[in-house]
C-alpha cells in the first residue's frame, strides 16, 4: 500500500498566498476609500439635441433661435452626459448668434424635496454659478400631467420623454 505524502511546505505556501490575497484586498480597499472621489458630469457643458426630422432615429443640434428666452429646456439622449440629460434653465445666458448650437449643462433625475443634496456637483471645473446653485426641481410638467400623457399616448410619451417618469431634475435654481 502506497501512501501519498504532501510536501511539508504545501500548507505554508497555501496560507501565505491566502494572506497575500487578503492583504492586497485590504490595502486596495483602504486606498480607494481614502483617496478616491467619484466625479460626475453633473453641471458640465453639453449641446442640446432633438430628433432629426429628416432621419428618424437620429438626432440633430438645437439652434439658439429655436429656444424661447426665459424658458426651461430639457433634452434627452444627449451623449455628452453620462445620464443622457442636458438642461438649460430659464436664466441660462444664450449665445447671441441665432445660428449657434444651443448649449446647456448635464443633469440627472432627482427625488422631489432632495434640494441641493440630491444634486451634488463634484467636478470642480464646472462654472461656479452652476455648481453653487444647482438643486432638484421640476423642469417638466407636474407629476399628474406627465402621468396623464403617458396613459393617453404611451408611444408619443416615450418618443418625447424616453423612459423618464418624473418631472424632477437637477437644474440651477431660478432667480426672479
Amino acid at each position: 500500500m502506497l501512501r501519498s505524502r504532501a510536501h511539508p511546505h504545501a500548507f505554508t505556501m497555501r496560507c501565505t498566498s491566502i494572506m497575500s490575497a487578503r492583504l492586497a484586498v485590504l490595502l486596495s480597499a483602504a486606498l480607494l476609500s481614502s483617496a478616491c472621489e467619484i466625479t460626475t458630469q453633473l453641471g458640465q457643458e453639453c449641446l442640446l439635441i432633438k430628433q432629426d426630422p429628416n432621419n428618424p432615429g437620429e438626432s440633430t443640434a438645437i439652434l439658439e433661435r429655436e429656444i424661447l428666452p426665459g424658458q426651461d429646456f430639457i433634452s434627452f439622449g444627449v451623449t455628452d452626459c453620462e445620464d443622457l440629460v442636458c438642461v438649460r434653465d430659464a436664466n441660462f445666458a444664450a449665445d447671441p448668434n441665432p445660428d449657434a448650437q444651443a448649449k446647456g449643462y448635464c443633469s440627472q433625475d432627482c427625488v422631489e424635496g432632495s434640494g441641493k443634496s440630491g444634486c451634488s456637483v463634484t467636478d470642480t471645473s464646472v462654472a461656479e454659478n452652476i455648481r453653487n446653485r444647482i438643486t432638484c426641481r421640476s423642469l417638466l410638467l407636474d407629476q399628474a400631467s406627465l402621468e396623464r400623457l403617458r396613459q393617453e399616448d404611451p408611444v408619443a410619451y416615450r418618443r418625447t420623454f424616453g423612459e423618464n417618469n418624473s418631472p424632477y431634475f437637477c437644474a440651477v435654481e431660478l432667480t426672479p
